[in-house]
């Protein structure tokens, strides 16, 4: 963020500032991958796919517990994720059988 003046003064500040720049980066990183993923999930779904959307939400859900697991995302965030995208593929499952 080049927004962002360093003020801190001692050493180890400006070293807890760009460590935290650089975790701020890499978590924005990672949500932003699991969001496109998570849009071709419910594009597949749209599209009526459901093979695809099947593999596709078994991705999401192995991508939501290595981000919570490293600390980016809170493992109650993510299992709401997960219980909210079920429930699309399982009605949308239901509806087309």
């Amino acid at each position: 963020m080049e927004w962002r003046t360093n003020v801190a003064n001692l050493p180890s500040a400006k070293k807890r500032m760009k460590q935290a720049e650089t975790r701020q980066e890499r978590n924005r990183a990672r949500k932003s991958a699991l969001k496109t993923e998570t849009r071709k999930l419910l594009d597949s779904i749209h599209d009526g796919e459901m093979d695809k959307a099947k593999t596709q939400f078994q991705l999401i859900t192995k991508h939501l517990d290595q981000i919570t697991a490293k600390g980016t995302m809170h493992k109650k965030t993510a299992s709401r994720k997960k219980s909210r995208l079920a429930k699309q593929l399982n009605a949308a499952v239901a509806a087309k059988s």
